[in-house]
């Protein structure tokens, strides 16, 4: 049983296609900002059919305010797939809340 599995918090930050979050913390802008998890969630898989990696922000804080809705949660994208994640929220009507 390796650590991560015993103590799941102490996994490090990985992005929606189990690659380290760490390079690319710096380089990365927000595609998506909303207060329904299922519409993150929608986005999530189809960026992850398209192979574009993503990372959800703001989840912690989510949680915390009791599933009433007042925080919104971010998607996060690198920089460099920002334009074509953009064009996958758009062609799927997706609301990017800003």
């Amino acid at each position: 049983v390796s650590q991560y599995e015993m103590y799941p918090s102490t996994c490090p930050p990985v992005l929606s296609t189990n690659r380290p979050l760490w390079p690319y913390i710096h380089s990365m802008k927000e595609l998506l900002r909303s207060t329904d998890p299922t519409i993150i969630a929608f986005a999530s898989a189809l960026l992850e059919g398209e192979d574009i990696d993503c990372f959800q922000m703001d989840v912690n804080m989510s949680i915390l305010e009791g599933g009433i809705g007042i925080f919104p949660r971010r998607l996060m994208v690198r920089t460099d797939d920002h334009e074509a994640a953009l064009r996958v929220m758009q062609d799927n009507d997706i609301d990017l809340g800003y």
